[in-house]
């Protein structure tokens, strides 16, 4: 049977012990191996490894020995309690050899738990896992985490309550980090408001937060927006060397500079216009932006767009002008802009 996103989450927070097993698959082998290891938890608990209810098998391995699966599935522990037989990184070839272990498989017998990198429909293993009757396969994508998913991260990390902003500023934070900083950021907040009942504030999640992902690139665009037209050469340049192209680079500004339009233009003002924006902007970004939307004002921030409009035909056109001079001309434009009373 498929599992929806949706649907995976919930069943690999209360798993069906009756259930011969799992396939979890995803470009991702982070976000895979979250959702593995949360559903194995919550499958033996947190002393079933310990208590050897858990038997790993390679890929590699379970290849030269066929019979490896079939044991683990069969065999009794010293331990009482549920077991898992987990098979990391199996491929195609693998379901041959997994087809006749699970054929046999009886209530009482460990639970199969197989991983997998990005599959296709027609792949034998989710073929294998989606039309068993009694097993699941859930892919795992590349989107941020829902917000009952980041709800249920605090609440094992001990958190109790959070504010609706603090909570806006995480849900920000998670689509900027990948799954396991997150997770650690998560457990770090818990650490953080350990015996402090009071709810979870912004400022609670900012001491907490890893420097910005896209720290040079946010360092650049705040920096033309604030008129610090001396600044944006060295910061280029170590963008460029980063590999970030001038395309990218005109993306990016042309969305600082509309998010600052559509908070100027907002009839209760910039300070409130910056929270209503989607997607929300970054939690450690909204008061430097509010203030950049004031100072530039509606009328120059029009103009602003339209030279980055200008910039991004010239950049995708046949212009022979080197692209990132031509990009670093324009962001000193509007520096010089943005410097002007």
């Amino acid at each position: 049977m498929k599992l929806s996103p949706r649907d995976a989450s919930g069943y690999f927070a209360k798993p069906d012990p009756k259930r011969m097993g799992v396939l979890i698959f995803g470009a991702d082998a982070m976000r895979v191996a979250l959702k593995r290891q949360e559903l194995i938890a919550n499958l033996i608990g947190p002393t079933g490894e310990e208590e050897m209810r858990l038997t790993r098998i390679p890929a590699a391995d379970l290849r030269k020995d066929p019979a490896m699966l079939s044991d683990a599935i069969k065999s009794q522990g010293f331990f009482p309690g549920p077991r898992v037989a987990f098979v990391e990184d199996a491929t195609d070839t693998l379901a041959k050899i997994i087809t006749p272990a699970i054929a046999d498989w009886q209530d009482g017998d460990a639970q199969v738990v197989v991983t997998a990198g990005s599959l296709t429909a027609r792949s034998a293993l989710r073929k294998l896992f989606e039309g068993h009757p009694n097993a699941f396969a859930a892919g795992i994508y590349d989107d941020p985490p829902s917000r009952d998913e980041i709800e249920a991260d605090l609440k094992r990390s001990g958190v109790g309550q959070i504010g609706p902003e603090a909570m806006n500023d995480l849900m920000g934070l998670s689509r900027d980090l990948d799954p396991g900083d997150f997770r650690q950021t998560v457990e770090k907040l818990g650490l953080y408001k350990l015996s402090d009942p009071s709810p979870v504030t912004p400022d609670d999640v900012l001491a907490v937060a890893p420097a910005s992902t896209e720290a040079a690139l946010d360092d650049l665009l705040h920096a033309v927006a604030e008129g610090r037209a001396g600044e944006i050469g060295p910061i280029l340049a170590k963008l460029q060397a980063q590999g970030v192209a001038a395309v990218g680079l005109c993306i990016g500004t042309t969305r600082h500079f509309r998010a600052l339009h559509g908070a100027s233009s907002d009839p209760a003002g910039p300070g409130q216009g910056i929270n209503r924006l989607r997607p929300p902007v970054h939690f450690k970004s909204r008061d430097r932006m509010v203030r950049q939307a004031n100072k530039w004002g509606l009328r120059r921030l029009e103009k602003a767009l339209e030279v980055l409009i200008d910039t991004d035909l010239k950049l995708r056109s046949a212009q022979k002008a080197p692209q990132m001079a031509l990009m670093e001309r324009t962001l000193i434009r509007l520096a010089m802009m943005g410097g002007q009373r």
